[in-house]
């Protein structure tokens, strides 16, 4: 159990160092900037808390004082989550109010800490074996950790309550995924104080709960890892957005292969070069696609019947109410899914119908957003390839 507690301790730290050296490196250009310097400020005491954590697990003295660094780790904690307020004020406040707003948290932590400072000295700290700092029924020793429980539990409560709010507000991409991925260390972190609190009140009362003791520290590595990403969103979060609009593409091209292919082999003009399988330049090719979608529409269109039913959805609702668009949107996607299978149907045995759709397009869906273009015709690829299974 041990071993578990300070590799928590030691990946929550390694986390922490590797975001504030990546933090460190742009200090030339933005050392000016109050925001990061409490970004600064925050990562090192993030640091020191779980470095702490980790030489707690040690045992023995620190400088001579017996369970010093716990008492240290516990301070540290306690600025940290006090930096991390000023941080988010910094963000997402006005300069008036990120200043009366940090000038709030940094009084309310050194109250805390001189609090637990004396705590921790009038509860004999240094004297007591580092065991009953995981849950004791020494009256001094329970209210210290009971005030460093909640010094952690508010502020993730006020983080969680301000990040969503503030996200919405920011047009800022990066920060607004910086945001929300605070408020998701901030659940994180506010159920390690939960189990932290079952732990030390369960010890209290002379009850063991087993192995279920580490699920705090789980909660509490796991938390740091994410605030850690989050701090330094910069770094990763282009990519992955890049790699996540990639994948997004490649699943709409491979969503209208069914649909291209078919009027492909009604209509092999409309491609501008040989079909390939290789997707090295995926804009491309979905833009190529799209287009060859939309060129082999127009050559049907002598052979679409203007008078035939419309078809709706196969073997399925459309829903109502709020979703009443959505199911609009289904029905006109079947509509055109059916009319592009009655025209392939047509052209391939040479009937022309009587009242022939020999003008138009997608029903008006014609539109300068390729996004949406995308978007719609993936959704009549879906619709024709259910009709097709249907059949």
């Amino acid at each position: 159990m041990t071993a578990i507690r300070t590799l928590c301790f030691a990946t929550a730290a390694l986390s922490s160092y590797a975001a504030l050296f990546y933090r460190l490196s742009q200090a030339r250009r933005s050392w000016r900037d109050g925001a990061y310097r409490a970004l600064i400020a925050t990562l090192l005491l993030q640091c020191l808390t779980f470095t702490m954590g980790a030489v707690a697990m040690g045992g023995g003295s620190l400088l001579g004082v017996g369970n010093l660094a716990i008492l240290i780790m516990h301070l540290a904690a306690v600025a940290f989550c006090v930096a991390a307020q000023i941080i988010l004020l910094r963000w997402a406040a006005t300069d008036e109010a990120a200043a009366r707003g940090a000038r709030y948290w940094l009084i309310t932590g050194i109250v805390l800490d001189v609090a637990l400072t004396v705590l921790f000295f009038l509860a004999d700290g240094p004297g007591r074996p580092g065991s009953d700092f995981d849950g004791t029924s020494s009256p001094l020793l329970l209210t210290y950790l009971l005030v460093f429980i909640v010094s952690q539990a508010v502020p993730c409560v006020t983080i969680y309550r301000q990040c969503g709010p503030y996200a919405r507000m920011t047009d800022n991409a990066s920060l607004r995924q910086a945001l929300r991925m605070l408020s998701v260390a901030a659940v994180v972190l506010f159920l390690y104080c939960t189990a932290r609190t079952v732990n030390i009140l369960t010890a209290a009362a002379g009850v063991d709960i087993g192995a279920w003791k580490l699920a705090s520290n789980v909660f509490s590595a796991s938390g740091i890892v994410i605030l850690s990403l989050a701090l330094i969103n910069s770094l990763w979060g282009p990519p992955v957005a890049r790699l996540t609009e990639w994948a997004g593409s490649y699943r709409s091209y491979r969503a209208l292969h069914p649909l291209w292919r078919d009027l492909y082999e009604a209509s092999p003009d409309i491609a501008l070069e040989p079909p390939g399988s290789s997707v090295s330049d995926l804009n491309y090719r979905l833009h190529r696609r799209v287009v060859e979608i939309r060129d082999g529409w127009r050559d049907l269109r002598p052979y679409i019947d203007r008078e035939a039913p419309a078809a709706g959805p196969v073997g399925g609702r459309t829903g109502g109410g709020a979703n009443g668009d959505a199911g609009e949107e289904l029905r006109q996607a079947f509509a055109e899914a059916a009319q592009i299978r009655q025209a392939l149907e047509a052209k391939r045995t040479g009937i022309v119908p009587d009242h022939s759709k020999d003008a138009g397009d997608f029903d008006d869906r014609d539109t300068d957003n390729f996004v949406a273009e995308v978007a719609w015709l993936t959704q009549v690829a879906a619709a024709y390839s259910k009709l097709s299974k249907a059949s």
